[in-house]
């Protein structure tokens, strides 16, 4: 997520960091390295411009000059300038509604579909409440099956009446919604290549009909520049009250996220950062500065381990781990807890300072952790339990099982011996760090 970007803004930084004090000459050596990063991220040139003059303005403020630390007062003017231009506060989802209703638009390809089954997912986990689901996508060869595919899976309802009328489908499912008490409902609308007046005046009827108490526009993070004119057509028809950036997880240039809420003023709501089914973020400007100046995301972190982690299991897990008495059966049950959150490699450079650490460029497969769970997953429950009954014959059998070597058993159970060890010492208090 916006690693090329990252990279450039904290060299700049750095190169600041490294000055005694700050002057005009060493601010414009290094304004220049960020306008440079932020143009060739497609960052909007007229918001490059104000942010590169405001920054400019700050730094050789008074209260910087007088600074003990001009480079670290320098690095948090950036990082405020960034968090403003992101639209400052966190913009929340107005739920307000009885039901709660969500319209879901953009252009044909956007992800319209995939993401409101995603937005329904989390609605649910977040506040317990029932949503449902609504295909008004009746243009679309196999928009309403796609939806349907995606209820099944996340066991979640969707009303359809086939290709009707959209206006008259939409004004059905709330009074469905009404008589079956869901409490949210999320409208998957049509879209098309490019703006146009037939589209518009469907969605039109649509708001006017329905109401909706959020308008939300899913938008291809990858447009880059083309992003600002396709929210200035659909804010100026529909007056929208916030977007869902899609595939920020792929190698976008960012330009469309650091300019969206400068020019258009609608704020960004959500982001999407994987093809999963629970990838979907809520959007906070502070959080997704701090990334991008790889001063990490613990919050994000915490909030993601809280919302997948069996908090029961992992404090079962503690205390067996206190007692001395954790086996490979609750390893396997912490793989699995592990697995949950994600690509590790993700989770790693939410870590603050990451990029120092060498942790971004570090890549997990996911085979390795599956060839563990096929190795302990061979084994007997006796086995697990207690792993120093494991000879030659068992590792054979095991090895089999899982289809792997005696080679990669022995090493799972040096590791897992060693990791024991590593928890018995932390446990007495005599455990140090390595550096």
């Amino acid at each position: 997520m916006f690693e090329n970007l990252g990279d450039r803004l904290q060299k700049a930084l750095d190169k600041m960091k490294g000055y005694g004090k700050i002057t005009e000459e060493n601010i414009s050596d290094v304004t220049r390295e960020i306008r440079l990063a932020l143009l060739e991220a497609d960052v909007n040139y007229k918001v490059v411009k104000e942010f590169v003059a405001s920054v400019r303005e700050k730094a050789l403020g008074e209260e910087v000059s007088k600074s003990l630390k001009p480079g670290e007062v320098f690095v948090k003017i950036v990082k405020d300038e960034l968090v403003s231009l992101l639209g400052g506060e966190k913009a929340d989802l107005n739920l307000k509604g009885n039901p709660a209703t969500l319209m879901l638009v953009g252009l044909q390809g956007s992800g319209k579909t995939t993401m409101i089954a995603k937005l329904a997912n989390m609605l649910r986990k977040k506040y317990k409440k029932n949503p449902l689901l609504v295909a008004c996508d009746v243009y679309r060869p196999a928009a309403i099956d796609q939806l349907k595919q995606l209820g099944r899976e996340l066991n979640i309802e969707v009303y359809e009446e086939g290709k009707g009328n959209p206006v008259t489908i939409s004004e059905n499912a709330i009074r469905y919604a009404k008589e079956k008490n869901y409490d949210y409902v999320l409208i998957d609308t049509a879209g098309r290549l490019h703006i146009d007046e037939e589209l518009m005046e469907e969605l039109k009827q649509i708001t006017e009909k329905v109401r909706p108490d959020e308008t939300l526009l899913v938008i291809d993070s990858m447009m880059g520049q083309d992003a600002i004119h396709v929210i200035e057509g659909f804010h100026g028809n529909l007056s929208l009250t916030g977007a869902i950036l899609t595939k920020l997880d792929g190698d976008t240039r960012g330009g469309a996220a650091l300019s969206i809420r400068h020019l258009t003023n609608v704020p960004i709501k959500f982001i999407g950062v994987s093809e999963k089914m629970d990838g979907l973020e809520e959007f906070y400007p502070e959080r997704m500065a701090t990334r991008i100046l790889g001063m990490g995301d613990i919050m994000s972190m915490i909030e993601k381990a809280e919302a997948v982690i069996d908090q029961e299991e992992a404090l079962k897990a503690a205390k067996k781990m206190k007692k001395g008495n954790f086996d490979l059966e609750d390893f396997l049950s912490q793989i699995h807890q592990i697995k949950k959150l994600g690509p590790l490699e993700n989770l790693l450079k939410m870590i603050p300072g990451a990029k120092k650490m060498g942790l971004t460029s570090v890549k997990v497969n996911p085979k390795d952790m599956a060839h563990i769970e096929a190795i302990i997953q061979s084994m007997t429950p006796e086995e697990r339990k207690n792993p120093t009954i494991l000879k030659a014959s068992r590792k054979i059998r095991i090895a089999k099982g899982s289809g792997r070597s005696v080679e990669e058993v022995n090493r799972l159970l040096k590791q897992f011996e060693e990791m024991k060890k590593m928890m018995k010492m932390m446990q007495s208090g005599n455990f140090k760090m390595p550096f």
